[in-house]
């Protein structure tokens, strides 16, 4: 026996070996979690989830995960993707009032309903299956009508415009689509200890959807190994961001309103999620509060900044870290417990007013013309109070210039003139070679393809105001085509505004931990905004005249075909014997007493009732209801006839 257990040993420290092979690498898988509160000047609330999964490379052949959701690993495998980006949302950013020029709002400011974009690292044959494909694997994985972006009709392949510069790109999205709870419980799936403990337990349903805006993001990236046969990772990044008005008492308009978790979500944090490597709550503080504490030593009189004359908080932070626009408290919620949760909050006691920082040029959409027949659509960008202050700024002949690249897509029955492009600067009239660098159309194919623009604008740094127009005609489409809610009107995607030269980011001037959170404020993204969605009435036909002509159809060939069957089914022989008892019962008991008396005084038997007259009266009503089958039959013919196309 003792040889035997000699014997295996060494094959199970090969099995070992080999296993570990597989697996390729040795670092683990790791998740963390955070939750950031910021208050806003139009006194409401934004809170920003962010869950971080990281699976290290792996064997090409796949892996056992303990963390890292096995749908998602099979999606890049499968697929090859490289980089997605599947976003819902309901609501609108606002720019001016919850900032445009941060992180927070560069990579969560999102169009209204369903955005996708990804990059596959596949041959380019091969870019337009692994796009429908994927549609059609996370339309059953969210419970949403990504499918519909599967046709040629409803997507892209951006080159530079969008921002990630790629052949291997495809975009597509969905503005009608309704965002609820249906999307939200398999994204939450995707956790590892989804909403039943952790920061996700305050994701109370209720209270996230009756917020102004929300968005739930799901970013997933690959990492090379660089090693000969491991795979790569991969990172998910999911992020859900809400903002939501809280419930106050107070009258004064100038006093931003306290709050608190259990007030906002209804709910506290009982504990971190077991399986997360970190789990932080952070709070942010912009404005004027930072500006008057940036000469404190945040590390020695941190008690002092957490209860002052403008604020109090109802926990003391672990650590507070300063920025240049302000202060974010940290705080750790590892020792929180069903006897002692974590419900932050905020009471504040004096006015306060800031405002956040934008981008240098505001941007928003409308529509030009009227009728059902041809239009413009218009793009404005105004300047902000923030644009002299905000770096980013190039010199072009030796004078200050902005870029700004715009994309968008048209459906393909927004028959778009891209030689009506017109640009006016300051109310000016300006010509494509002063203002425009460069420019990318791809114009749209009857029900084949959709239209696109890429451009960029080179503005002077002076500019007060700068709007495009360009001009287009609307098309027909089928009668199948049309939507359940075709008098609605029909949508036109957000059009991105992207500033290439100017980048978002926090610069804390501590050294930062290791918070998936912080690490990627301090990592410059590229300062977006979306613009509105457009709806755009069409050409719609009379739906009710089909329900009309079926019904008339119908009341003819019923009239028609119950009267052929009344007269091929009806008995003449009886109706006959029918008629004649029927005449012998009316021929009354004094008409009979008459003929009896005349014909005894005559001298004549008494003779039967003559059945000529009963005779003659079926042999009428026959040749009536023949002349009415006739009648009946030449009509029915005649419409055939005149309804029918020549």
């Amino acid at each position: 026996m003792a040889s035997l257990v000699r014997s295996w040993i060494p094959l199970l420290i090969l099995q070992s070996f080999l296993v570990a092979v597989a697996f390729g690498s040795k670092e683990a898988e790791q998740f963390s979690e955070a939750l950031l509160l910021k208050p806003l000047p139009d006194r409401k609330v934004l809170a920003h989830f962010h869950f971080e999964n990281r699976a290290p490379p792996s064997n090409s052949h796949g892996r056992h995960h303990h963390l890292f959701p096995k749908a998602i690993s099979q999606l890049v495998q499968k697929f090859r993707v490289k980089e997605m980006e599947l976003s819902f949302t309901q609501g609108r950013w606002n720019h001016e009032h919850w900032g445009g020029f941060d992180p927070l709002s560069s990579m969560n400011a999102k169009p209204v309903g369903v955005e996708l974009w990804a990059v596959f690292d596949v041959p380019q044959s091969q870019v337009d299956t692994s796009w429908k494909n994927l549609t059609h694997a996370l339309s059953g994985l969210f419970c949403a009508s990504i499918n519909f972006l599967e046709s040629s009709t409803s997507y892209a392949a951006p080159t530079w415009g969008f921002g990630t510069n790629s052949d291997k790109l495809r975009y597509g999205s969905l503005p009608r689509e309704a965002v609820c709870t249906e999307n939200l419980t398999p994204w939450l799936k995707l956790l590892p200890c989804r909403d039943k403990d952790g920061i996700s337990a305050l994701m109370n349903r209720p209270s996230v959807y009756r917020g102004f805006y929300h968005s739930q993001r799901l970013h997933l990236s690959t990492v090379e190994s660089g090693q000969e046969g491991l795979g790569s990772g991969i990172v998910l990044e999911q992020t859900l961001t809400v903002v939501l008005q809280p419930e106050t008492t107070s009258v004064e308009t100038n006093m931003q309103p306290s709050w608190s978790l259990s007030s906002l979500f209804g709910r506290k944090v009982v504990g971190s999620c077991v399986l997360a490597k970190s789990s932080n709550v952070y709070l942010q503080l912009e404005g004027r509060l930072g500006h008057e504490s940036k000469n404190v030593d945040t590390e020695i009189e941190a008690h002092k900044l957490w209860k002052n004359a403008d604020f109090d908080l109802s926990l003391k932070p672990d650590r507070v870290l300063r920025e240049s626009s302000g202060l974010l408290f940290i705080f750790d919620i590892d020792k929180s417990s069903d006897s002692e949760p974590f419900d932050l909050g905020l009471n504040w006691k004096l006015p306060s007013k800031w405002s956040c920082q934008q981008a240098p040029l505001q941007a928003s959409r409308f529509l030009m013309g009227s009728g059902n027949e041809r239009g413009a659509i218009a793009i404005l960008l105004k300047a902000t109070e923030s644009q002299e202050k905000l770096p980013g700024r190039e010199l072009t002949d030796g004078r200050c210039t902005i870029k700004a690249n715009i994309f968008q897509i048209f459906p393909w029955y927004i028959k778009v003139y891209y030689h009506t492009l017109q640009i006016f600067v300051d109310q000016q009239q300006k010509t494509d070679s002063e203002v425009l660098k460069k420019i990318n159309v791809s114009p749209s194919t009857d029900k084949v393809s959709s239209g696109m623009l890429e451009m960029m604008l080179e503005l002077p740094c002076e500019v007060k105001s700068a709007a495009i127009s360009i001009e287009y005609d609307k098309g027909f489409l089928h009668i199948d085509e049309y939507p359940p809610d075709a008098n609605q009107g029909f949508d036109i995607p957000s059009a991105l505004i992207s500033f290439p030269s100017h980048h978002a980011s926090l610069d804390f001037q501590e050294e930062l931990s290791k918070s998936p959170l912080l690490s990627s404020f301090k990592e410059k993204s590229l300062v977006r905004s979306y613009t509105e969605v457009l709806l755009v009435p069409l050409t719609t036909p009379d739906f009710s005249m089909p329900y009309n002509v079926i019904t008339i159809t119908c009341t003819i060939f019923a009239l028609y075909f119950g009267s052929l069957l009344n007269v091929l089914r009806r008995r003449i022989g009886e109706e006959e014997r029918f008629l004649k008892s029927q005449a012998g019962k009316k021929t009354g008991g004094v008409k009979q007493l008459l003929l009896r008396l005349t014909a005894k005084i005559r001298g004549r038997p008494i003779e039967a009732p003559s059945s000529e007259s009963p005779a003659a009266e079926s042999s009428f009503l026959s040749t009536k209801l023949i002349f009415k089958i006739i009648l009946i039959a030449g009509a029915a013919a005649a419409w055939q006839y005149f309804s029918t196309d020549k």
